[in-house]
């Protein structure tokens, strides 16, 4: 698995400060999210209880709503200002429920969730096995799973950029592959995870172009090794420079990797991981009187 790990606070603070800019750049996490729902018919049955982590501004979980418009819909995410921009899409008619909150301490009891979605979050979390652990607790047997997530060769271009510059540093996050998230939904527990990788392109005027939408989006670089000091406007002019370098038919081009993954809950006994060590294994009461009897 990549060594590399995510400064969470650095996380929250850039999507809390990019909440009211969001979207007006959020064109391919749109396109993502649109893809996306196409995994979740495979779910089949009628769901109770829907949960959206790392909502964003909530146009997903309007989406959830809209589509399972009985079930309860809570769309968590970290950065508060992103939950009040959310707002807007919960309208009086198409009401959801809005959750600050982290993704590895999910406020729901166990067994509690029949369709968990996260679209372009979860790269975001320190920590993936814990994560994936959280999930796998919160579904319920059989509740389905569907998320998307960047991978390693996503903004490669801008990582040659910047290696042309400073082969020293790191200066654009650095995500999971397609395997590894496989691996850590197994050994979380979720189960017949389903795994496809594609690569879109998106194209910019200018390198500045490109670095205007990261920031807009709250997707700034968040290696907790980074480097923390000022970049200094010769490093600076020499990424920009490498980048030009790199025009496809007189546009800049940004690649982007998208992993998507579903998978189901695990059935009822399956033992899972406990925090601090051994195992847990959840049945219902009325398993437990019958097998008294």
């Amino acid at each position: 698995m990549n060594d590399f790990r995510i400064d969470q606070r650095q996380v929250q603070r850039s999507f809390a400060r990019a909440a009211r800019i969001y979207e007006r750049h959020d064109a391919l996490q749109r396109e993502v999210q649109s893809r996306l729902f196409e995994r979740l018919d495979y779910y089949e049955a009628e769901p109770v209880r829907v949960l959206d982590v790392g909502c964003g501004t909530g146009r997903g979980a309007a989406l959830l709503k809209r589509r399972w418009p009985r079930a309860q819909v809570l769309a968590l995410d970290i950065a508060l200002p992103m939950l009040r921009i959310a707002r807007g899409h919960a309208d009086a008619t198409n009401p959801f429920e809005r959750v600050c909150g982290d993704a590895l301490r999910l406020p729901l009891p166990d067994a509690s969730v029949d369709v968990l979605h996260s679209s372009l979050c979860i790269q975001w979390c320190a920590t993936p096995l814990p994560l994936f652990e959280e999930f796998a607790r919160v579904l319920r047997p059989g509740g389905f799973l569907a998320l998307a997530s960047f991978g390693p060769d996503t903004l490669h271009e801008l990582r040659s950029a910047w290696a042309a510059a400073d082969g020293v540093h790191s200066h654009v996050s650095r995500f999971l592959d397609m395997h590894d998230l496989g691996d850590i939904a197994l050994a979380a527990g979720l189960r017949d995870p389903v795994l496809d990788v594609e690569h879109l392109r998106t194209l910019y005027d200018s390198p500045r172009d490109l670095l205007r939408e990261l920031k807009g989006l709250g997707a700034t670089h968040a290696d907790a090794d980074r480097e923390r000091g000022l970049l200094g406007k010769r490093r600076f002019a020499r990424m920009l420079a490498a980048y030009e370098s790199m025009r496809v038919d007189g546009m800049i081009p940004a690649t982007w990797e998208i992993v998507a993954l579903h998978a189901w809950g695990a059935p009822e006994g399956q033992p899972r991981r406990a925090e601090g060590g051994g195992e847990i294994a959840t049945f219902s009461i009325e398993r437990l009187r019958g097998s008294r009897r």
